[in-house]
């Protein structure tokens, strides 16, 4: 049997980057554009997770809410300060803004031409997309994107949480991509 001792709060504190060291670290590649999400419980959590992704920039769109709000930062807990993030009034602009610098554009939705996830090959710089709780991602937001990626589902719900499917997905993509960056330097 492994022996394990769980780090008490001050140890994990220790090790917690600050928001300057953060400001020198380089992030990953990939940007996250939300869609008309109306929670901003969500958005909070959105952000949270984020920052523990390390992606490089959020681009809220729509309607969805921006910081400061106190709902946001009760599930961000201070990662609206470490998180680049800008308003787009449509995800369209920042999509084609991201485009422009070589993004491929990848739409957290069920689509005909979904692919599982973890399935999906991805090629970066990164956009995912994820849209709102009902509705999801609109139609002409996803004309825009040239893949389509879906979280196998396994019971009788269709869909998960938008934060919950974000946080998974994210995680998959950086996944992806650490494991590209890891075989590349063996090469």
């Amino acid at each position: 049997m492994i022996v394990m001792r769980k780090l008490s709060f001050e140890e994990i504190t220790a090790q917690r980057k600050t928001i300057q060291t953060l400001a020198g670290i380089p992030r990953f590649p990939i940007a996250v554009v939300l869609e008309n999400i109306r929670s901003l419980y969500n958005v909070g959590s959105i952000f949270r997770t984020s920052d523990g992704a390390g992606i490089e920039k959020l681009y809220i769109c729509g309607y969805t809410a921006c910081p400061p709000r106190k709902e946001i930062e009760k599930t961000a807990l201070g990662s609206t300060e470490s998180v680049p993030w800008e308003w787009r009034s449509t995800a369209r602009e920042a999509i084609e803004e991201l485009k422009l610098k070589n993004y491929s554009i990848v739409v957290l939705e069920h689509t005909d031409s979904s692919i599982a996830l973890f399935n999906a090959t991805f090629k970066y710089p990164l956009c995912l997309v994820i849209g709102n709780e009902v509705e999801g991602v609109s139609q002409q937001t996803i004309d825009l994107c040239d893949m389509a990626i879906e979280i196998p589902m396994h019971g009788i719900k269709h869909s998960l949480n938008v934060s919950v499917a974000y946080g998974i997905a994210v995680y998959g993509i950086l996944e992806r991509y650490l494991l590209h960056a890891k075989n590349s330097c063996r090469e």
